[in-house]
């Protein structure tokens, strides 16, 4: 799959949200207590990239469909990732050796690329 330039933007603040969410435990922790921590910021993030590349192949395909057939499309792949991310925030829940609080901050890190992205590109 070909990504556009802003989807690798994204990807790559995605990435770096991530190892500043992992320095940060690290530092907070100082231990191997900051494991669960660290699984939930990798899963959190694992699910905001393919979050990334889900939107990107949604927008691809409902550009060539017909207005109201690719308006559906898109409503049906928001639902289908919404889900996604409440099956990511479930298996955090569930599983002890993953962090809950680290899978929210993972999954955050869409969103706050998302805005670093509008902020700089401003600039």
């Amino acid at each position: 799959m070909k990504l556009s330039d802003i989807a690798k933007k994204m990807i790559f603040t995605i990435g770096i949200l991530t190892l500043v969410f992992i320095a940060a435990s690290v530092i907070y922790y100082r231990s191997p207590d900051c494991l669960p921590f660290v699984f939930g910021v990798l899963l959190g993030s694992a699910a905001s990239i393919v979050k990334v590349m889900l939107l990107e192949r949604a927008v691809d395909k409902a550009l060539g469909m017909e207005k109201t057939s690719a308006g559906n499309y898109v409503r049906l792949q928001h639902i289908l990732r919404l889900a996604f991310t409440g099956a990511v925030l479930v298996l955090a829940a569930l599983v002890p050796a993953i962090s809950l609080w680290g899978a929210v901050a993972g999954v955050f890190s869409f969103q706050i690329a998302l805005y670093c992205l509008k902020v700089f590109k401003k600039i």
